[in-house]
């Protein structure tokens, strides 16, 4: 057996060890966002963040520069995160893009343990927010989230994984390559999901 043989056996059970060692909810929690990539071609703007381990960590250490109140509970927030993933594309004119490159994303999201807390429709400005969160576990801890937030010439996707308090979950908004999403303005009280009861009275 030669020398890169061995090498790249190593390799494979490291790759193996590694992946059967990450948590479940890195494996599901985490969205595909791969369909949105010929998007890049027609956008005037493109955002495209991938935070994840040490370059999550690194990212934070550049908040803690700052001394302000926000950045301080921004860098609280993301300490637990496991990674952070942005897509969003502005675009010069309408129609760039279709339902069915939203609705690739939604259909992740009816995957086992997601669920639509938050969805804001503006018909008068043909705006669509979304917020999905992924609880799992006996205590159903927060475990992923999701955000889509659809405009006529702006479509952004935000995938958050790990555990994440949403009551603080616009403080991330305008940091960490997470654009300004105005969500407070629909946002619904923790402990009640869209689509309950409590949303028909």
């Amino acid at each position: 057996m030669t020398i890169s043989l061995k090498r790249s056996i190593r390799l494979m059970v490291f790759l193996v060890l590694v992946w059967g060692g990450l948590p479940a909810y890195g494996q599901v929690a985490r969205l595909q966002l791969n369909n949105l990539e010929k998007l890049s071609k027609k956008a005037a703007e493109v955002v495209d963040v991938q935070l994840d381990g040490p370059m999550l960590k690194l990212a934070s250490k550049f908040l803690s520069q700052d001394e302000d109140a926000e950045a301080a509970e921004v860098k609280e927030l993301v300490k637990d995160l496991k990674g952070i993933y942005v897509k969003s594309f502005e675009f010069d004119k309408e129609g760039e893009y279709s339902d069915d490159d939203v609705d690739a994303i939604r259909a992740q999201l009816k995957g086992p343990g997601w669920s639509r807390i938050v969805g804001v429709v503006s018909k008068r400005e043909h705006e669509n927010t979304e917020v999905y969160m992924m609880a799992m576990g006996a205590a159903e801890s927060i475990q992923g989230l999701a955000i889509i937030a659809a405009e006529p010439k702006e479509l952004t996707v935000v995938n958050i994984l790990g555990p994440i308090d949403l009551d603080k979950l616009s403080a991330l908004e305008g940091h960490m390559g997470v654009p300004k999403l105005d969500l407070e303005k629909g946002k619904a009280p923790v402990g009640r999901r869209a689509g309950s009861p409590d949303d028909k009275k």
